[in-house]
């Protein structure tokens, strides 16, 4: 379906020709993505690029989704780091999944965003630097959604309780950690990926502090360049809620900056203000949910 009508009337006639154009090849896409999966072709070929996100029954478990995602399954407990990499894939092929309700099928994968989040240390402004171990912080964005290589990308909007998608993370990092890494090196690289996941899930450091703004800080810009492309016919202000949950001064600023980036971006057309919640046009029943994945109590996000 096409995203907001009304908008759509007020393109430029080859604006509004371009968004048609990239709409019918996407749900061509998508089409011929859905009918592939699992299927080969008249010669008996099937994309391998193409890698469906399994959906299991519950009560979800990882041997669950394993049993559904592995042309042959993984070797455990062996001493050598491959079945590792190779689960290291999945963040590679899944996507970021709250795009998809926008209908951008071709978006960001989960090691897509890490990366860029990783890059971002990098920029530290000086006056916070000093204070955090940013070679630790650079490993933590590289791990903080290691999990939804097997659990998927579960957004606010998804239906599932903050307390069961940490017990299906943590019973993947689990996994990966013991019956993939335990065995390599002793075991110590899994118990280091472990702490530092849990650290990030606990969220009381400051190194997990600045890593949680992060996340948010590469979600808002992701936001804005989808706008940008769309130009104008999509509105993804939702998502700039996550701005006030952004905690340290350093990185508030930056999120006030490509706040200020869209906001010149859309000039006086109507857009949606996630950062404003209700007032700002977000529906209150998606306001709820926003607040309840972002509540600081459970935020491992």
């Amino acid at each position: 379906m096409l995203p907001r009508y009304s908008r759509l009337l007020s393109l430029p006639a080859k604006a509004l020709l371009n968004y048609q154009r990239s709409f019918r090849f996407q749900y061509s896409t998508k089409i011929r993505m859905s009918s592939n999966v699992g299927k080969g072709d008249s010669n008996g070929f099937v994309d391998p690029g193409i890698v469906p996100t399994p959906q299991v029954s519950e009560p979800w478990t990882v041997d669950k989704v394993l049993s559904a995602i592995a042309p042959t399954s993984l070797a455990e407990g062996t001493d050598s780091p491959v079945p590792y990499f190779h689960i290291l894939e999945r963040l590679k092929t899944n996507k970021r999944e709250g795009w998809r309700r926008f209908n951008i099928e071709r978006g960001e994968s989960i090691s897509d965003h890490m990366y860029r989040m990783s890059l971002m240390t990098m920029l530290c402004p000086p006056s916070l630097a000093p204070k955090l171990d940013l070679f630790k912080c650079m490993k933590m964005c590289l791990i903080h959604d290691m999990a939804e290589a097997i659990v998927g990308d579960i957004t606010p909007v998804d239906g599932v309780a903050k307390p069961e998608k940490s017990r299906r993370e943590a019973e993947t990092m689990d996994y990966i950690t013991e019956k993939l890494l335990g065995k390599v090196y002793d075991g110590e690289a899994g118990k280091e990926i472990r702490a530092i996941w849990q650290e990030y899930e606990d969220s009381e450091t400051l190194d997990s502090t600045f890593v949680h703004d992060l996340d948010k800080m590469e979600l808002l810009t992701q936001m804005v360049e989808y706008e940008k492309r769309a130009n104008k016919a999509l509105d993804l202000g939702e998502f700039a809620y996550v701005a006030t949950r952004i905690m340290l001064p350093e990185t508030k600023k930056w999120a006030e900056d490509v706040l200020k980036e869209r906001d010149a971006f859309w000039g006086t057309q109507d857009h949606v203000h996630g950062e404003a919640g209700v007032d700002g046009g977000v529906k209150a029943d998606k306001l709820r949910k926003q607040e309840a994945y972002y509540n600081k109590e459970n935020e491992g996000a």
